[in-house]
């Protein structure tokens, strides 16, 4: 089985499929924001800081030689959640604005771009799996226009890709979870309620990383050719296209 690169893996979501995906066999390496401390038993985790626009192909480059030439799938689930009020001043509010696009959509553009440039000069198929977000179609909060923008290009990136490179064996999937049992999202249920806005979930509850997680694998490992370009929601019911 090959190596997949999964951005965001310190923790959550990334941790999770980090996980998930070494134990069905894959090779995998992982990245996190800053330098991590190794355990005996962890995977290779690099350290790049997506806010910086240079270090998107220094990972590559360093996944690649870890790799030994050849990468098979990236997760793109690297993310940044932090609200943004429009009382801010103009200054404030743009600034943090580009830094979420340039977190959580153009750092996984520049990534998906070195991948399929990858795949096409090895004549070789691979998989993208882009982590999206329920904000893509229903939009987030008033603090989070940038989010939602953010994730709804990362949907309309994923498409162009699936339907540019499939007759390459270039296969590109995305999961958009609704809000999942992570520090992130943890942060965002308290500033907006707490457990009231269960109500708005129909299954009760929100997702668990590993769920997702679950998802992610499937499509990295399992998924059928004919599903590129597939949107796979997980959300508990809470927005049903």
């Amino acid at each position: 089985m090959g190596h997949i690169l999964v951005t965001g893996s310190s923790r959550g979501i990334g941790r999770a499929a980090l996980e998930l995906l070494g134990a069905r066999g894959a090779k995998v390496i992982g990245h996190a924001s800053r330098p991590q401390a190794a355990g005996d038993a962890a995977p290779p985790m690099l350290a790049a800081d997506f806010a910086d626009p240079l270090s998107v192909a220094r990972l590559w480059e360093e996944a690649v030689d870890l790799a030994g030439g050849t990468i098979d799938a990236v997760v793109n689930n690297a993310g940044r959640f932090e609200a943004n009020r429009l009382e801010r001043s103009d200054i404030e509010w743009l600034d943090a604005w580009d830094d979420a696009l340039r977190v959580n959509l153009t750092a996984a553009a520049e990534l998906s771009r070195y991948a399929v440039l990858h795949w096409q000069q090895r004549g070789c198929g691979g998989r993208l799996i882009h982590v999206a977000s329920r904000a893509a179609y229903r939009g987030d909060s008033p603090a989070h226009w940038h989010y939602a923008a953010a994730k709804g290009g990362m949907i309309a990136m994923h498409k162009t890709i699936a339907r540019a490179y499939a007759a390459q064996g270039i296969l590109s999937f995305a999961v958009t979870p609704g809000f999942t049992d992570t520090s992130m999202a943890g942060d965002y249920l308290a500033s907006r309620g707490g457990p009231g806005l269960l109500a708005d979930i129909p299954l009760g509850r929100v997702a668990t990383p590993q769920e997702i997680a679950a998802i992610i694998a499937f499509c990295a490992l399992d998924a059928p050719a004919s599903m590129t370009g597939a949107v796979i929601d997980a959300n508990g019911a809470s927005f049903v296209r």
